[in-house]
């Protein structure tokens, strides 16, 4: 056993240094989105009377931050380092948090303006994690850079719920302090990280985006079917960020139950997902994209047709088992589409990351709107129900889409400057050349 793991730990240390470096950034920072995630939206449920439309706001407040935020991102880029936006932007998370537990009332205004901080948190965060995934990845070990990474998102996202909700539920029970009070404590600890996660990415000297212009309106056809497959993403991120919260505590009842129910089969699921990086390849990436997507239907559809504690906490185990699926498919696929893309329309790769969030928006924005009317025109339980389940089966067409995608990528040949040339990867680099 101890054999194995120095053996992967040396195969770790085997990558290049400025993928170790941000590795371990972001496997700190993974200590602190399961509290952003659901802990966030639980504040919200609890001292609103469980409000969860109120929820829904903070999430559209989120992302309409976000692609603002990448906008401006993409100014800011061209005078100040990666890393300070990067460290920035993980910084402003705690400071989301800390505004939001100093309001006497939560109200529309301020849990509003609270996900406009948060959304701007994970816009710098995001997209220049993004960037730095893609510059200091190639097509070959990207399949373990985000296997390691989702493998230790899946681990936290285990671990921290069931000690910060242990922590919050002790603190009424046991009588050390008030609900109100360990939010502010579990706030402080998500500082802390942040600023660790901050000097650890300042340990790497990482290069900026080499060209300036990075607002573009027209793209190659092969760009269009990855904004869609992003709005087919974007669809279920808002659910899946909202969706814990609110049916744990609204059949359940408390953020105890939020840590319990994420922890079982969590623990198979990361080791599966650290195997699946470390052993699988590019073209085995569709099979993970379809078996993820499925096992998302299945939970989606057992909380519609029991809608209970029961069909709640199967949703939970099909959450996190899809989540880490897709995520370790899907970033390689966009990954490579934009290699691709970039060298055949030679143009910035943040280009493409920018307008690759807006994909996410329109989904995002879709998928959050269409659950507020069927709140407000159908009824909350009817939401509960079926939007979890229409989304589900509406991310199915994803399959066929990523299907063209990566087959597109894999064989692609075009003219530039007249003259017939293809890609092909030459010493894991990918290369233009003139076809013979």
């Amino acid at each position: 056993m101890l054999k194995k793991a120095l053996s992967e730990y040396y195969f770790f240390l085997s990558n290049p240094r400025d993928m170790r470096v941000l590795l371990i950034t972001n496997m700190i920072y993974a200590f602190v989105l399961p509290v952003v995630d659901i802990f966030v939206s639980a504040y919200i449920m609890r001292f609103t009377n469980n409000d969860f439309t109120l929820v829904a706001y903070y999430q559209l407040a989120i992302y309409t931050g976000i692609p603002l935020t990448f906008f401006i991102n993409g100014f800011l880029l061209k005078k100040i380092k990666i890393a300070n936006l990067y460290s920035f932007g993980m910084l402003l998370s705690g400071i989301s948090m800390l505004f939001m537990m100093t309001l006497d009332h939560l109200n529309f205004a301020g849990v509003v303006f609270s996900g406009l901080i948060m959304g701007a948190s994970f816009g710098f965060f995001w997209a220049n994690r993004d960037f730095l995934a893609l510059d200091t990845t190639n097509d070959k070990n990207r399949n373990y850079y985000y296997g390691l990474e989702t493998f230790f998102f899946t681990i936290t996202s285990i671990i921290i719920p069931l000690i910060v909700g242990w922590f919050i539920i002790s603190s009424k029970t046991l009588g050390w302090f008030g609900e109100h009070r360990a939010y502010q404590m579990i706030t402080l600890c998500v500082f802390i990280l942040t600023i660790i996660s901050s000097i650890v990415i300042h340990r790497e000297k990482f290069k900026n985006p080499k060209q300036k212009k990075f607002l573009h309106f027209h793209f190659d056809r092969l760009w269009h079917k990855m904004l869609f497959l992003a709005g087919l993403k974007g669809l279920a991120q808002g659910y899946l960020v909202t969706a814990p919260a609110i049916l744990i505590m609204y059949l359940i009842g408390d953020e105890g139950s939020l840590g319990t129910i994420q922890a079982i089969s969590g623990i198979v699921t990361a080791i599966v997902l650290y195997l699946l990086g470390r052993f699988s390849k590019p073209e085995h990436r569709i099979y993970i994209f379809t078996v993820g997507l499925l096992i998302f239907v299945a939970g989606t559809m057992a909380n519609a047709i029991m809608f209970s504690a029961t069909g709640a906490m199967v949703f939970m185990l099909a959450m996190v088992l899809f989540r880490p699926l897709h995520d370790i498919a899907y970033f390689p696929i966009q990954m490579r589409v934009i290699d691709v893309l970039s060298r055949k329309e030679k143009r910035n790769e943040f280009a493409y990351i920018f307008n690759h969030e807006f994909g996410l928006f329109v989904g995002r924005v879709f998928g959050l709107v269409m659950f507020l009317l069927l709140t407000h025109y159908v009824s909350e339980v009817f939401a509960l129900k079926y939007s979890l389940l229409i989304i589900a089966l509406l991310q199915l067409i994803s399959v066929p889409v990523a299907k063209m995608v990566i087959k597109h990528t894999s064989k692609e040949e075009f003219k530039s400057n007249g003259q017939d040339v293809r890609l092909r990867d030459v010493d894991d680099k990918l290369v233009v050349e003139p076809l013979v």
